[in-house]
């Protein structure tokens, strides 16, 4: 049984479709003792504000599965005065009959499967967070597709013959093409082809770049976002990631909820007479920990700064890479839930690595997206310096009070015991 079920008049088990949307009002604190007051299906989803107004009350409860649209229709349902919550779609899927399935039993289904408390609940980001995320998947995607026509491209020179040498810029039009086609003699269909893949990924690049650019500005005038990027193996990419997935920091209670979440705690399985502890794949933001981990690498191969020394030595001790990386990883989410949780001293001085990380990130943004600004790399550096140092400032709790513990006297070992020290 799910214990906020009871704070709740009616369940609404919620199926959400991109046109239309099918609804199952419960009545009941159990799953076997819930009653299904009403039905409404396929109801067009123009309708929602309207039908929600008329058919449920304020101390109704909306629960969805998680699908395409299911953020947008809970923040619909707010601006109307309803409560919603997103559950998991994996565990949903489970519960789901193979031989019969409509949307009236998915609706009446989602809504058990929350009064049975079993069902893992979505947080739903801020719009802020939702457009930080769409960012991130419209840049991912155009990374993809770059890698994906320059490896055509190059595949069919390889087909053909022609292998170009390692540090050739194929995005560079004029240069590119010269040094195709002086690399053999081409008939006119075969450079036709290699004309529209190079114009295909020109234009694959320019959208990279343009997102990257995106990126970068977000990070460096974003006070919150720029902190992250004091810590060592940490840039643009990875500090926008980290906010766009994260966003509120305040629904990690602590740094472990955060190193949890991200999935750089240990698996482990305790069962009867068998223990089994394994490693950190299989649970957790996938690629939270790709990037955290990629920045681990770059920690123990270059750096030598405090985290760098204690890897380092972490590793000549056990002699295990891969447990020396999950370990400096787990250190950087550690350090990111009290970053963006405000906790840190202001920093006196910008130190030489620093300054090179944002004269790099400050490139990434482009001289384009620089006028449009209005600014000077000059400029928008000294702006950037000024954002690190005084950034925000944590302020303490003045309504907290110390409380001591109480002086609990520990009792006697045998040797003290018996008077045989």
């Amino acid at each position: 049984m799910n214990q906020n079920s009871s704070s709740v008049e009616r369940v609404i088990g919620f199926d959400s479709h991109p046109d239309s949307f099918t609804a199952a009002i419960l009545r009941g604190p159990t799953p076997a003792a819930a009653i299904v007051d009403k039905m409404f299906n396929k109801i067009p989803m123009s309708q929602l504000e309207n039908w929600t107004k008329k058919n449920t009350t304020d101390k109704d409860l909306f629960v969805l599965e998680a699908s395409g649209n299911s953020f947008q229709v809970v923040r619909t349902l707010a601006v109307v005065g309803r409560k919603a919550k997103v559950l998991e779609s994996c565990h949903l899927g489970k519960l789901k009959e193979t031989h019969a399935n409509n949307d009236k039993i998915s609706a009446v289904r989602i809504g058990k499967a929350y009064l049975a408390g079993t069902s893992k609940e979505v947080w739903v980001p801020d719009v802020r967070t939702q457009e930080r995320r769409d960012w991130l998947h419209a840049h991912r995607k155009a990374v993809k597709r770059t890698n994906q026509v320059r490896c055509s491209l190059l595949s069919y020179l390889s087909d053909n013959g022609v292998r170009l040498k390692r540090d050739t810029s194929l995005t560079d039009g004029d240069q590119a093409q010269q040094q195709i086609r002086q690399a053999r003699s081409w008939s006119t269909r075969q450079w036709q082809v290699i004309e529209g893949k190079l114009m295909e990924l020109r234009h694959a690049d320019e959208q990279r770049a343009h997102w990257r650019s995106l990126i970068a500005q977000e990070v460096l005038t974003d006070p919150q976002l720029l902190s992250l990027v004091r810590l060592c193996g940490v840039r643009e990419m990875v500090a926008f990631a980290l906010g766009a997935f994260i966003g509120d920091i305040q629904r990690f209670a602590g740094p472990k909820q955060l190193v949890k979440y991200i999935g750089l705690n240990p698996s482990f399985d305790d069962s009867g007479e068998s223990q089994w502890s394994g490693g950190i794949g299989g649970h957790g933001n996938k690629y939270l920990r790709c990037l955290l981990t990629e920045g681990s690498q770059a920690i123990l191969r270059c750096s030598k700064g405090p985290l760098a020394l204690w890897g380092k030595k972490l590793l000549a001790r056990k002699g295990q890479r891969n447990l020396a990386v999950s370990a400096v990883a787990r250190k950087l989410a550690v350090a990111v839930w009290y970053l963006m949780a405000g906790r840190w001293t202001s920093l006196e001085e910008i130190d030489r690595g620093l300054s090179l990380k944002v004269g790099k990130m400050i490139s990434q943004v482009g001289t384009g997206a620089l006028k449009k600004l209005g600014k000077t790399g000059k400029v928008f550096r000294q702006e950037i310096f000024q954002s690190l140092k005084t950034g925000r400032v944590y302020q303490l709790d003045p309504n907290k009070k110390f409380h001591p513990k109480p002086n609990i006297e520990r009792p006697l070992t045998l040797v003290q015991e018996y008077g045989l020290s």
